[in-house]
């Protein structure tokens, strides 16, 4: 099997990737609280994942692909309530999302694709892919996996038709990446509201507030019906639609 991971490449294999125009995927998430039932870590382990099954999908197909380690830390302000989580303001998101991209173009990669795992990154790391693809002269694409899924998560789920927070989706990938990670004696505490907007706030119309006005428990959505046969579903889903869109070859042009 092809190695894809950053870290576990020599210098010198990481150059050769680069010359063959390799694609560079960096998952981008967040440590936060997810509901009374789930670890902090859920962004990072799954934004992780899908990465992973996405770049040996590239690799099996023949595409050169590495991926960094994630990015553990996003915009999480509306989660500090909770406890439990880590936050860094745009001006250091950024930053820090700049210095790997400016790495990877100066180690002579010319695609980078931002791979978002958190809600509350959606809209910097587009925002940031934008500006670095003016500012290196490379293409930088970003994307949040569940957008990029599109419809191909509904028909998996039984209470909800995507991603929401803590919720059905992400805790049974969970249950099937990291089952340590979910305290199954708390799962009948899993549920809040199915959205974050207040009656009569339309979807297009963005105002963050703090999740804890939100939902008592931290979750968005219901976690009591996830199962690891929908989080290992969902998760091959994603791979599967990431990937293809990826491999596009009229996307880099």
């Amino acid at each position: 099997m092809t190695e894809t991971e950053w870290m576990r490449l020599t210098a010198a294999e990481l150059r050769e990737r680069a010359a063959a125009d390799a694609l560079v995927i960096v998952p981008v998430a967040s440590l936060e609280q997810h509901g009374p039932h789930l670890a902090t870590g859920v962004d990072i382990v799954l934004a992780t994942g899908v990465a992973a099954r996405v770049a040996g999908r590239l690799a099996a197909s023949g595409a050169a692909v590495v991926v960094t380690p994630c990015v553990w830390t996003g915009l999480a302000e509306h989660h500090m309530d909770f406890g439990g989580t880590v936050t860094l303001d745009y001006a250091a998101f950024a930053g820090v999302l700049r210095g790997i991209v400016q790495s990877a173009a100066r180690c002579g990669f010319r695609r980078v694709m931002l791979l978002n795992g958190h809600g509350g990154n959606a809209e910097a790391v587009a925002v940031a892919a934008n500006a670095f693809s003016v500012e290196f002269g490379i293409h930088v694409a970003a994307g949040t996996y569940w957008h990029l899924a599109g419809d191909a998560f509904a028909p998996i789920l039984e209470r909800q038709p995507n991603v929401m927070h803590a919720c059905e989706a992400e805790t049974s990938m969970m249950l099937a990446l990291r089952p340590d990670s979910v305290r199954q004696e708390r799962l009948a505490e899993a549920h809040g509201p199915a959205s974050t907007r207040v009656e009569g706030q339309p979807s297009a119309l963005t105002m963050r507030r703090s999740f804890k006005a939100v939902s008592a428990s931290g979750v968005v959505g219901d976690a009591r019906v996830a199962t690891a046969a929908k989080g290992e579903a969902l998760l091959e889903a994603a791979a599967d639609r990431i990937a293809a869109m990826l491999l596009n070859p009229r996307l880099w042009e």
